[in-house]
């Protein structure tokens, strides 16, 4: 048992993929209120203390003893067998979406700008931001029920708007679209139903104004060095209905 630990203690240094302690919630970056008026300061506590929350307490009841509990979350999700346990995909897809989902929402007076480099590759891509937005704004409208709308950086260097459903997302290898996502929206209803009640279009456009643009482009930056999905093999896993 020691050698496995220190084995896997050797390992997190190199790939990341062990983990030694339970998953934690992340800290907001900011305030409750700061993100009002786009997003009401009741909204972010219950989102991230509640819903969140509960993303990651069970997402440590559902390794706990199991083959998978030394993996990092970013190994859990790219393993087909562990996203087998209904569990385990479910909430290490939230934890991983609500904190990639935090970091990219910042205060107006606290958001760095875009990059050249993503703000070339947009152009080159979408056209425009509006087009870009769009887009987005499309894949979110047109998703059902709950889920998440996505930037992503595909395997071969493409930027793509993808949407999944409930808490799968664009890494895992059992959804259509694959990629490193540096931007997501969620469009389960807990994220906006208390301030905007069945009003989506206007939730998306109020996430909108407070996607910090500069962490988005440092996560572009990441995403193009990242070698995850590319050492991957193609699934052959059946996927959900889309």
């Amino acid at each position: 048992m020691r050698s496995i630990l220190l084995f896997c203690g050797y390992f997190i240094l190199l790939q990341g993929f062990c983990r030694a302690q339970p998953f934690v919630l992340p800290k907001l970056a900011y305030g409750y209120g700061e993100y009002a008026p786009y997003i009401d300061a009741q909204t972010m506590e219950i989102h991230l203390t509640k819903h969140h929350q509960a993303y990651v307490n069970n997402l440590n009841k559902a390794v706990k003893g199991s083959p998978f509990e030394a993996l990092s979350l970013e190994a859990l999700l790219t393993s087909e067998k562990a996203l087998q346990v209904e569990a385990i995909r479910n909430n290490a897809g939230g934890h991983y979406n609500h904190t990639l989902f935090w970091e990219i929402l910042a205060p107006k007076a606290q958001q760095s700008i875009l990059t050249e480099p993503l703000a070339q590759r947009i152009m080159a891509t979408f056209g425009s931001m509006d087009s870009l937005k769009k887009e987005l704004s499309k894949a979110a409208m047109s998703r059902f029920g709950s889920g998440w709308a996505w930037l992503i950086l595909s395997p071969d260097s493409k930027l793509i708007v993808a949407s999944t459903p409930n808490q799968d997302n664009p890494i895992m290898p059992l959804v259509s679209e694959r990629g490193i996502p540096i931007l997501g929206i969620d469009v389960w209803e807990h994220a906006y139903y208390l301030n905007y009640q069945n009003r989506r279009a206007d939730y998306f456009n109020a996430v909108w104004e407070l996607i910090n643009w500069g962490v988005v482009s440092k996560k572009f930056q990441e995403a193009k060095e990242n070698k995850l999905l590319i050492e991957k093999q193609p699934s052959t896993h059946k996927k959900r209905n889309r």
